[in-house]
């Protein structure tokens, strides 16, 4: 019988035959903790009495959820995890250099084939790259670093196809959006996806970084696309390694199969509180927008601040109306200054703010207020993501929120495309 992409890594890593449902130890290629979870793993290694880590040099620590610090029981952590890493010759990645999710692959730590696993539900990011990625616990995390191994149920796999050519003002965070949407936050629950077809193909590592870093809001264990030579050439600029990809079987077996064409989509909007609450831009017309967001580990790339300064360039976002900008890394910082972005941010009146998280968790930098609607690209609005259970919350695009501010007002930025 044929394998899928999932169950291929998982034999590779754990030395035998593996089909889906299967449980299986499979060596881990690299692992890591953020500022939110990195604390629990020091305690859970503590408890465990790990004297040795054995995949201390495939691990590293992020600060980036509350960088910099909001308050000093978050600076009691930073210090932790710092000390941490001075104690045992670890990797880590202090404030300013990111979120998480886009330092680790920029790294060159990620391969097609690679088996990941990082204490942060968003892991599955790396999928598009053609590698198994999941999120786990900060205990299991903690016996993947001290023992380089770890227990693996091996999913089945859904396969996703989307087809069609883009229209203008639809991104690839609309695609995932519409796909949540269809399918519903449980609807892949412990599946691996694989996402493949003409749309996908024709998307740039940047944008296939965002479906895949969604694949867990409809409950997958990852979300995986295959290697093309878009992606190797990505690779090369950030690794020496070896590169060497892994696709399924012909014949491989999957547990469903879903069709999309997205030559007629449109801007999608996941409404209050839920990612699968899902409608079109154009139908939110009269929704006034308190705040706006770009960034974050779903969308926070160069691209996706290339395509909100096409639309904010030269103008001015609506009076009371705020906007925060937050780089997903120091390298895009920095390469959105080159191009001038953040020059046209600041004078459109957003606030641009260090390379991390920024407000998506809602620990710092831009917590609303009672009863304000935010826009926002990140990947979840559930009740209190952003640090307020009283405000409003809905994802959308880089696009859609760059028009939303201009206007006040939930807009289709079809309009404003060029």
């Amino acid at each position: 019988m044929g394998k899928t992409i999932a169950e291929k890594i998982l034999g590779s890593h754990s030395g035998k035959n593996v089909t889906a449902g299967e449980y299986a130890l499979c060596r881990v290629d690299f692992c890591f903790g953020q500022d939110g979870t990195s604390a629990l793993i020091i305690d859970a290694l503590n408890k465990l009495g790990a004297k040795k880590l054995e995949a201390k040099s495939r691990f590293c620590m992020v600060i980036d959820h509350s960088a910099p610090s909001p308050n000093i029981g978050v600076s009691t952590i930073h210090q932790k995890m710092r000390r941490f890493a001075r104690d045992n010759n670890l990797l880590l990645y202090d404030i300013g250099c990111g979120v998480c999710h886009q330092i680790v692959p920029e790294s060159g730590a990620i391969l097609p084939g690679s088996l990941v696993v990082g204490a942060d539900s968003h892991t599955c990011t790396y999928g598009a790259l053609g590698a198994l990625s999941t999120g786990f616990g900060s205990t299991d995390l903690a016996i993947a670093l001290a023992s380089g191994k770890n227990w693996f149920k091996v999913p089945h796999t859904m396969k996703i196809i989307v087809n069609g050519k883009f229209p203008k003002g639809v991104y690839s965070k609309d695609i995932i959006l519409h796909i949540a949407g269809d399918l519903g936050a449980d609807g892949c629950t412990y599946n691996a996806i694989e996402f493949i077809g003409e749309a996908i193909d024709n998307l740039s590592v940047d944008a296939r970084f965002t479906i895949s870093n969604m694949a867990v809001e409809v409950g997958a264990k990852c979300g995986i696309m295959y290697p093309d030579k878009k992606v190797l050439q990505w690779l090369k600029l950030r690794t020496n390694k070896k590169i060497t990809p892994v696709f399924p079987d012909k014949d491989a077996k999957y547990i469903s199969i879903k069709k999309y064409d997205v030559s007629k989509l449109s801007p999608k909007v996941a409404k209050p509180h839920t990612v699968d609450n899902v409608c079109d831009a154009k139908d939110l017309k009269d929704v006034r927008i308190d705040m706006g967001f770009i960034g974050t580990c779903t969308n926070g790339r160069l691209e996706d601040l290339e395509i909100a300064a096409r639309i904010l360039k030269s103008k001015k976002i609506k009076d009371k109306v705020r906007l925060i900008v937050a780089p997903a890394s120091k390298q895009i910082y920095m390469e959105a200054i080159k191009k001038g972005l953040v020059e046209i941010f600041v004078k459109a009146g957003a606030s641009v703010v260090t390379p991390g998280c920024g407000p998506c968790v809602g620990t710092h930098n831009g917590i609303p207020s009672d009863g304000e609607n935010v826009i926002s690209t990140a990947n979840r609005n559930f009740k209190g993501r952003m640090g307020n259970p009283n405000a409003f919350i809905y994802l959308a695009s880089p696009a859609t929120v760059a028009a939303s501010v201009l206007n006040g007002k939930i807009t289709d930025p079809r309009k404003l495309v060029d």
